[in-house]
């Protein structure tokens, strides 16, 4: 114990501060290679070279950047609000 605190606690403090951002890249890299694949079996279906997958692609990137944008807007924000409470 170091000055009254456990260091479970405070390695459990650091976890909650940290876990919502975790997750963010994963998201983010999902979103563009769902929209990938999907652009992939489009062009199979319709049989154009690339264009769907290129299509989709960039709308997964983008759609994958606004959320990522969002999510990190909402977490900051919640972080100033807990700081304004304390």
């Amino acid at each position: 114990m170091i000055n009254g605190k456990s260091p479970l606690n405070d390695l459990n403090q650091s976890l909650k501060e940290v876990g919502p951002y975790l997750g963010i890249g994963v998201q983010l890299a999902a979103t563009i290679i769902l929209m990938v694949i999907i652009g992939q079996w489009l062009d199979q279906k319709f049989e154009k070279d690339y264009l769907f997958t290129i299509v989709f692609a960039i709308l997964g990137v983008a759609s994958g950047m606004y959320n990522l944008l969002r999510t990190l807007n909402y977490l900051e924000k919640r972080k100033k609000s807990k700081d304004n409470e304390l």
